[in-house]
């Protein structure tokens, strides 16, 4: 970091964000992540990181091409047929895609923080540079900027006219989604730095998921004795086209003073020879922006002059809070909560203790629910009103990849805390035990509410449908804790329980444990084909039941070779979880 600590600058270096000062620090951030990644693939380790890496980026590269081809071909057809009107419908998918993809694949893509700069005398306008670059380099920015490349081309394909102005307008379009996403995932990393602010964003969080089976009466559809005729059903659309149609006005006349729209409605005006308001179209555009770039400076320059938010309590109230601690382990002396006094009772309390803090967890855990309702909407009842018969084991299969993070990284929440799991006399296969009791616990809970969901808006499954994705259940359970106990202690890494983005995370551990959940999934979908194709449904509870003795059976021995594991690799576990942010 010798380029970052040097004395001010000269006369003729300047002050700017590309002065002479600011360009050697650049490079020598470039020369300390090159450094940092050449000494990474010295260790086995690093070298399988880098791999999973490279595969990683295919799949998101795959991802981000063929989304880019669907809006290329989307934006084609409505250019080429004059249908200007439909063209923002292209460009709200993609910032729907560029806002809600780093939400999503937070938790599978490590980021670098740039808060460590703050200890070097980097101005802030290198600074804020530097962070927005930086976000150049997310996968929802790389597949943003392929989907906009794929609206470029279809345009242009369709209109070579409009090249320059489809550039324009993709590009302000793009440093608007940059900008915006950066400011959101800054501001909801401070709100959540706080302690007593995970714990309200959370319980609202939980609420908020409960909450979610009393929209499923609204949302399910009456069923009818009898299908609907063609009639029927041009006269239904005729009238929810009538009843709506003051909703879609109004909307769309919203919309276009919004950036998706604003982009929209400069190729618009560009394509009907309005060259004024298309610019004045761009310049909307720019302001907004400008906007996104302010909130985003408004909340680095607090963290650029020293605002660092923890979980320590407030001067006035810390002797309050201490004697109110002490006060309840005077009331817990007798037992803890979950009743007894075992070692395995007060880690499963305090790993519920720590989940409600800990909003990546949280969020891995209660997207699948959010999206088994939107899910939900595809399957139809038919004639006869039966639901789609594997519609429960699918959903319960989705509703485990939620878990990917919390069972393959098990000590990631720990951070400091793994130090007092070496000293305390319990041994570490019983703090293992008692976390893979807690997980086997939540997943219950969380297939149940799958479950309900999944019957309110399809209807009651077929018992058999039941027993077989509970058998299923008792066999992928035991084989992700087995295998995720062995990913927690070869390949940890630490979760900060405060931030969604900016994670530390570990592309070795998710594709390892992503593939382990499509292996899993594999046996079962095989299990419940074979059995349908020789109509024999009951025969998959038995054959799940015997595979799941094997897995509780490896799971044993591999819990048994826990302390073994730990203990030889103390140190790295320690260097990975404790450290400084």
């Amino acid at each position: 970091m010798a380029g970052l600590n040097g004395v001010g600058p000269g006369p003729s270096q300047g002050l700017g964000a590309l002065s002479g000062a600011a360009r050697a620090q650049y490079a020598a951030m470039a020369a300390l992540r090159w450094h940092m990644f050449i000494n990474g693939l010295r260790s086995k380790g690093g070298a399988f990181e880098l791999g999973a890496r490279t595969v990683s980026f295919v799949l998101y590269a795959f991802m981000g091409l063929g989304l880019g081809t669907i809006m290329g071909a989307g934006a084609y057809a409505l250019a080429s047929n004059e249908k200007w009107q439909f063209l923002p419908a292209v460009f709200w998918v993609a910032f729907i895609l560029w806002q809600v993809g780093p939400v999503m694949l937070a938790s599978f893509q490590e980021q670098f923080d740039l808060g460590i700069l703050l200890r070097f005398p980097v101005r802030f306008r290198s600074y804020y540079l530097l962070y927005v670059v930086f976000g150049l380099a997310d996968v929802s920015s790389i597949i943003g900027a392929l989907c906009c490349l794929g609206i470029w081309v279809g345009v242009t394909m369709a209109r070579p006219e409009l090249f320059a102005w489809t550039a324009l307008a993709l590009a302000a379009f793009a440093a608007f989604n940059i900008l915006l996403v950066r400011a959101v995932f800054a501001w909801i990393d401070r709100w959540l730095s706080q302690r007593k602010t995970r714990e309200i964003v959370g319980a609202l969080f939980m609420i908020f998921l409960l909450s979610l089976q009393l929209l499923n009466p609204a949302l399910r559809q009456k069923r009818h004795q009898q299908p609907l005729t063609p009639q029927d059903r041009v006269e239904n659309f005729r009238r929810m086209r009538i009843e709506y149609a003051p909703w879609v006005k109004t909307a769309y006349a919203v919309q276009q003073g919004l950036p998706p729209g604003l982009a929209a409605r400069a190729l618009r005006q560009a394509r009907y020879r309005q060259p004024v308001g298309a610019l004045a179209s761009l310049g909307v555009l720019g302001l907004w922006a400008l906007a996104a770039g302010s909130v985003l400076a408004r909340r680095l320059r607090a963290e650029y002059r020293g605002e660092n938010l923890g979980s320590a309590p407030k001067r006035e109230t810390s002797r309050a809070k201490t004697s109110s601690v002490r006060a309840s382990l005077v009331r817990r002396e007798g037992g803890w909560r979950l009743g007894g006094s075992s070692p395995i009772a007060a880690l499963m309390e305090k790993e519920a203790r720590s989940l409600m803090r800990t909003l990546p967890l949280l969020w891995a855990i209660g997207a699948p629910l959010l999206m088994v309702l939107v899910m939900a909407s595809v399957y139809r009842s038919n004639a006869s009103g039966t639901p789609f018969s594997y519609a429960l084991p699918f959903y319960v299969a989705f509703a485990l990849m939620g878990f990917t993070q919390m069972f393959s990284n098990s000590l990631g929440a720990e951070g400091a805390g793994i130090q007092l799991l070496f000293l305390s006399p319990t041994p570490i296969r019983t703090v293992f035990l008692a976390k893979n009791l807690f997980h086997f616990l939540l997943f219950w809970l969380d297939a149940l509410l799958v479950g309900i969901l999944t019957t309110l808006r399809l209807g009651w499954p077929q018992g058999v449908t039941v027993a077989a994705t509970a058998a299923w259940v008792l066999f992928a359970l035991p084989c992700c804790l087995a295998v995720g106990n062995i990913f927690s202690l070869r390949m940890p890494f630490r979760i900060h329980p405060g931030r969604m983005t900016r994670q530390r995370g570990s592309q070795a551990n998710a594709l390892s444990s992503m593939l382990l959940m499509l292996v899993v999934m594999a046996v079962g979908a095989v299990v419940l084909g074979l059995c349908w194709l020789f109509d024999t449904p009951w025969m998959a509870v038995p054959v799940f039941l015997a595979l799941s003795g094997a897995a509780v059976f490896v799971w044993l021995r591999g819990l048994g070779n826990v302390d073994r594991l730990a203990n030889q690799r103390r140190d790295s576990l320690l260097a990975t979880l404790m450290k400084t942010e």
